[in-house]
């Protein structure tokens, strides 16, 4: 039933009315050139790329997924929302490598270090990953947030969504959707933490919310006994996630790509860190206090994924919904256009380009947009079949993206550390990871017609599988390199620590200060003691 009354249209409707006149002005200072089009002509300063990464990052599929995961399994899955200290490694240890080597693309980059081979694979992989892991995922989410706050059909949601968001980011590129989001991240961030606050004077406070709660929901540490979530999973296949999507994804590392240099790249990602420290508070808090509330018959709560908007049903006042309302969308819309941008800039500039090198600047960015189009129909199309994986949303998300990015991970980590992994070491890693994965996928989807082996291949836990991957893929990587001839030391110029020349690194140096090293080493010490409180030691035991 819809329960949006005049005041929130009002705050829908300027929210709305706001991201109209920056698309409009984005659009009309954006040029009809690639650069422009896919980078935002490179000129973005570090506020605007920290805000966007989070608003990249940060989609509805978080807003409720993470909500519902902590109304079903506690905190246990914040390891992922703790991520910050992965967003340094991006600015500490790859910006650097990516912005002297000038690519548009992350699979670009893989061309530069290892071969054609590896740049056109990738691109294969990270279109699929964003159709099954990314799109589809925030196509859903964002319906059920739209239906159950308006009411409407669950398809006519994700459509109307779906055209609102593709339009100014179809027209508008990069350009549009930076600005954009970095309005929606502020909006995200004042809505939900207002929804927290609610709901923490609602069931009490802090102190009242913990007594209230099986010490098990607030433990991020599960026993190794765990058959979801073992504590040995979790700490270690988390970070491997982590460098995948945070430091190799196109959608998140092309917002650094657009800085106009090293030093706003790399600020970027440590205020994009301070801003990571939020969710985990902001989304998931809520979760364990719709948990308490329907525990104690003050709300009914369908299901775990309905958790963040029956809160907002059930709290928020007149008004106040309105702020929720837009924060919701502001997720959805977000993450949505940075996952569409990324599918063009992929597909428009290590596939087409690469066939057709000859095409106009016109050509390139009209390819773009078509292949937004097709993304978000392929999206919708794999809805249906998503469900099959997981019966909640964020843990949908993680196991997914736990069976695609190890391979990945581990073929961009030891390409800067090593100078010896060589392209046939990283291609083979890439084709024989992407086969396992997505046989993992396949049978996951059909295990229960599965028995013996193939019955247990399928049901491994994710966080395991994910481990095994990864160091299966740096076994097969490291083998296949030794065993062939050693890479063109011409050609690794500056895209390893070991061949990066004297005067790149003192450019380098020069592009950070002592403030940056500070604030960087205040987030660890958050994730440190955040990790701490929420375990046995602390407020868990």
């Amino acid at each position: 039933m819809q329960f949006l009354g005049l005041v929130d249209w009002i705050f829908v409707g300027l929210y709305m009315a706001v991201i109209a006149a920056i698309s409009i002005w984005s659009i009309r200072k954006a040029k009809d050139s690639p650069s422009d089009y896919f980078l935002a002509n490179r000129n973005l300063g570090w506020f605007v790329i920290g805000a966007s990464i989070l608003a990249s990052n940060v989609g509805s599929e978080h807003v409720v997924g993470l909500a519902g995961t902590a109304a079903n399994s506690g905190l246990v899955m914040g390891h992922y929302e703790l991520h910050s200290w992965i967003i340094l490694i991006l600015g500490w240890v790859f910006v650097p490598f990516y912005m002297r080597s000038m690519v548009y693309t992350m699979p670009e980059f893989l061309e530069r270090r290892y071969n054609s081979q590896s740049r056109m694979l990738l691109s294969i992989i990270q279109l699929l990953s964003y159709i099954i892991a990314k799109v589809s995922v925030t196509i859903y989410a964002g319906a059920l947030v739209v239906t159950s706050f308006l009411g409407v059909d669950f398809w006519t949601g994700a459509i109307v969504l779906v055209i609102i968001t593709g339009i100014y980011t179809v027209l508008g590129g990069l350009h549009a959707v930076m600005y954009t989001e970095t309005l929606q991240a502020i909006i995200l961030i004042v809505g939900s933490l207002t929804l927290m606050i609610v709901g923490l004077d609602r069931v009490g406070g802090w102190d009242a919310l913990v007594s209230s709660l099986p010490k098990e929901k607030l433990n991020m540490f599960p026993p190794l006994s765990d058959p979801e979530f073992p504590w040995a999973g979790i700490l270690f296949a988390s970070p491997i996630v982590g460098l995948w999507y945070w430091c190799t994804d196109q959608h998140i590392v092309q917002r650094c790509l657009a800085g106009r240099d090293e030093r706003q790249a790399r600020r970027g990602t440590i205020f994009a860190a301070f801003l990571k420290l939020f969710p985990f508070f902001i989304f998931m808090i809520p979760g364990i206090i719709a948990y308490t509330l329907a525990k104690q018959g003050k709300i009914v709560l369908p299901n775990g994924d309905q958790a963040f908007p029956t809160l907002v049903k059930e709290l928020m006042p007149v008004g106040l919904r309105g702020l929720l309302a837009g924060g919701l969308l502001a997720a959805l819309m977000s993450s949505l256009a940075a996952v569409y941008n990324a599918c063009s800039t992929l597909f428009t500039m290590d596939i087409y380009q690469k066939y057709r090198p000859n095409a106009s600047n016109h050509q390139l960015v009209k390819v773009g947009r078509i292949a937004t189009g097709i993304a978000v129909v392929l999206g919708m199309i794999w809805i249906p079949i998503m469900k099959g994986i997981s019966g909640v949303l964020y843990q949908y998300l993680q196991s997914v993206q736990s069976y695609l990015a190890p391979p990945i991970a581990a073929v961009f980590l030891l390409g800067v550390f090593s100078k010896r992994i060589n392209a046939k070491g990283a291609y083979s890693a890439m084709v024989v990871g992407f086969i396992i994965g997505m046989v993992r996928i396949i049978l996951e989807l059909n295990r229960q017609h599965l028995s013996g082996f193939l019955y247990d291949f399928a049901t491994l836990n994710f966080l395991y599988f994910c481990i095994s991957l990864f160091i299966f893929s740096i076994v097969l990587m490291v083998v296949v390199s030794l065993l062939s001839e050693k890479p063109n030391e011409a050609q690794l110029k500056g895209l390893t620590f070991a061949t990066t020349v004297a005067e790149d690194k003192a450019a380098s140096r020069a592009s950070w200060t002592k403030v940056d090293v500070i604030l960087s080493l205040f987030v660890l010490v958050f994730i440190i003691v955040a990790f701490l409180y929420f375990s046995p030691l602390g407020v868990a035991k």
